[in-house]
């Protein structure tokens, strides 16, 4: 399960989402869009009007959303429950 982040340099709201995945012990791909403009359109043709852009398989969203963040990390460890419990 791919967890990835678009983002550019020196966004603050970009490091404010690294750290908080980070903090909460969730693997991640950080996706430098200065080195990626066609990926920087694509997101943009989507309607993505900020980063970062967080793509993960149960939601997707732009902007640093702490409560979101916080729900992924929810649905990942009750995924990671199951998976125990089945073993």
């Amino acid at each position: 399960m791919g967890i990835t982040v678009f983002a550019t340099p020196n966004c603050q709201q970009c490091a404010a989402t690294e750290r908080r995945l980070t903090e909460l012990g969730i693997d991640f791909t950080v996706i430098d869009l200065t080195r990626n403009p066609q990926t920087m359109m694509q997101l943009a043709d989507a309607g993505y009007r900020q980063v970062p852009v967080v793509v993960a398989p149960n939601a997707t969203w732009s902007g640093h959303r702490p409560d979101l963040i916080d729900d992924l990390a929810l649905h990942l460890l009750a995924r990671r429950l199951e998976e125990a419990a089945k073993e």
